[in-house]
């Protein structure tokens, strides 16, 4: 390790942003991605639920610097604001203080920022449309296959793997019998649908917020893009009455949305047609068990921890595993750096995995009882009377 080079396999948000923090450190980073360039190609749509970057993401993007580049695009969100089935809204802040916001930015828009700055450093390769076939630890060797089809192999001193909730490198390490991951689905499926800024400034929605129309059993959401759309994303059972399984032409979709989300169904240019050309995404909390193998490949991100979205932190705790891996490889041997690394991340991996399950609950269910709403204010005030004392947790 002493020239201080590593292969990172996936340039999305949190690869990219890894890569940047070890270039800073005198690095030498190869940086592979499966997919075409995203800043040359149109990216597919209907995949991308809008990102939600708070405290933990930003102190990794002040880490690497990136925060004048990335704040402009950046859309404040200071609470939720509740649709009812009669239209009428109410807003819940997130916190007591000015600063307690989460802010929304477009999957596509954050990963292009990061690769014009990775694509701008003279220590960092990128390479697109290399997928990773297998990976043998013990070797030091990388399978990869290009976009015509070829395969090579590679060699690496340090492989790092922030390729996704479908990791293929976590599952060429399942394969060698070096890693076990269990994934646990969830129930309920999610379709992304597009809200242009004219019609979301004829319906007055602010857009300092996250727009929720919680159903009980299922809900919408919309959050809010620099140019004043907002991209909406449903999450619904996937066979269940309601469900996507019953969704199957464009009456079913537009008396689905009239009955439970009317001013939303107005809002929503061409409803059925976006329905029927947007894929309906699985979700899923995966369970991994060593995240390194050999001291010379590791896991982070969703590669090694992916939760359900709802609590905003997916990407958050993916920033969080880049800026402490890059803490532990500058002060550290590569095995040792990984060993700590998966030792002190578990934990919080694991908590956020469960807080944004329960979180589900309260988005599309809990926030409809009128004592979710007391309990609220009732927080609010133990935290004005005790702030050494008491935080709610969503604070936290």
């Amino acid at each position: 390790m002493s020239a201080r080079r590593v292969t990172i396999v996936g340039a999305g948000p949190v690869g990219t942003l890894l890569a940047l923090l070890l270039a800073r450190r005198g690095w030498h980073v190869q940086l592979l991605e499966r997919r075409a360039d995203p800043r040359r190609v149109a990216a597919g749509g209907g995949r991308s639920i809008n990102l939600a970057l708070a405290a933990r993401g930003l102190a990794a993007l002040q880490a690497a610097e990136l925060c004048a580049r990335i704040g402009p695009e950046l859309v404040a969100m200071r609470g939720r604001l509740l649709h009812d089935e009669r239209g009428a809204c109410s807003f819940l802040p997130y916190g007591t203080r000015a600063s307690e916001v989460i802010w929304s930015i477009s999957r596509e828009r954050l990963n292009t920022l990061l690769l014009d700055a990775a694509a701008a450093h003279p220590r960092i390769e990128l390479a697109f449309l290399m997928r990773c076939v297998d990976v043998d630890p013990q070797r030091r060797v990388l399978q990869l296959q290009s976009g015509d089809g070829e395969t090579q192999a590679q060699p690496f001193d340090l492989l790092l793997a922030a390729d996704g909730a479908g990791s293929a490198v976590r599952s060429a390490l399942v394969r060698r019998g070096l890693s076990r991951a269990l994934e646990a689905p969830l129930e309920h499926d999610y379709k992304e649908l597009g809200i242009g800024a004219g019609a979301a400034a004829a319906l007055r929605w602010p857009r300092e917020a996250l727009h929720i129309w919680p159903r009980g059993g299922y809900m919408l959401i919309a959050l809010p893009n620099i140019d004043g759309s907002f991209t909406a994303t449903l999450f619904l059972p996937r066979s269940a009455d309601p469900g996507f399984a019953q969704l199957r032409d464009a009456a079913a979709v537009r008396a689905f949305f009239a009955a439970h989300f009317a001013d939303a169904a107005e809002a929503i240019d061409d409803l059925p047609g976006q329905f029927a050309a947007h894929p309906q995404g699985r979700l899923a909390t995966l369970h991994c068990e060593h995240w390194q193998a050999g001291g010379c490949v590791g896991l982070l991100g969703d590669a090694a921890h992916a939760i359900v979205p709802f609590h905003g932190q997916g990407l958050n705790a993916g920033f969080e595993d880049c800026l402490l891996l890059d803490r532990l490889l500058d002060s550290h041997a590569a095995l040792e750096a990984l060993v700590r690394f998966e030792r002190e991340r578990r934990p919080d991996a694991e908590a956020i995995a469960a807080m944004a399950l329960e979180n589900y609950e309260e988005m599309r269910s809990g926030v409809r009882d009128p004592r979710f709403s007391a309990r609220a204010a009732l927080a609010a005030e133990l935290e004005r009377h005790f702030p050494e004392r008491f935080i709610p947790r969503y604070s936290m």
